[in-house]
């Protein structure tokens, strides 16, 4: 028995996927990792060909939110292929522990938005002497 042909099963035929701006319009998660050291959480974000003013950063109470777009850039030519995101992106994540949100700090450098949150005093191992 034959299988189906892919734009029969869904419906769409190959080219109207290419073309489909109801998928660009989606909001996506880009990758990212979170790393944990002794006093804080870092969180590395992929996020290519994007500006600064392009990014927003919100922390509550451990929740760490990175919300904000990859504008799709001006063509001469024409696009036979889209591979990267474009459009609105977020990403969430919830940290293990107490976390002090005044003093995160974040950099944006080659592509990767770095964000180092804080660990809470609390939250922070502590060696503990024998007496």
């Amino acid at each position: 028995m034959a299988l189906p042909k892919l734009h029969e099963r869904t419906g769409r035929s190959p080219s109207a996927a290419l073309d489909d701006d109801a998928l660009l319009s989606r909001i996506w998660r880009p990758a990212a990792d979170v790393e944990e050291t002794d006093d804080a959480y870092l969180v590395e974000i992929e996020l290519p060909g994007v500006s600064p003013d392009d990014v927003s950063i919100e922390v509550e109470r451990n929740e760490l939110m990175v919300t904000g777009e990859i504008k799709q850039r001006e063509r001469v030519g024409i696009l036979r292929r889209r591979a990267r995101p474009v459009g609105r992106f977020e990403y969430r994540v919830h940290l293990p522990g107490a976390v002090e949100p005044d003093n995160v700090r974040a950099s944006l450098s080659n592509g990767v938005l770095t964000v180092e949150v804080p660990k809470s005093e609390n939250a922070r191992p502590r060696r503990i002497p024998i007496g």
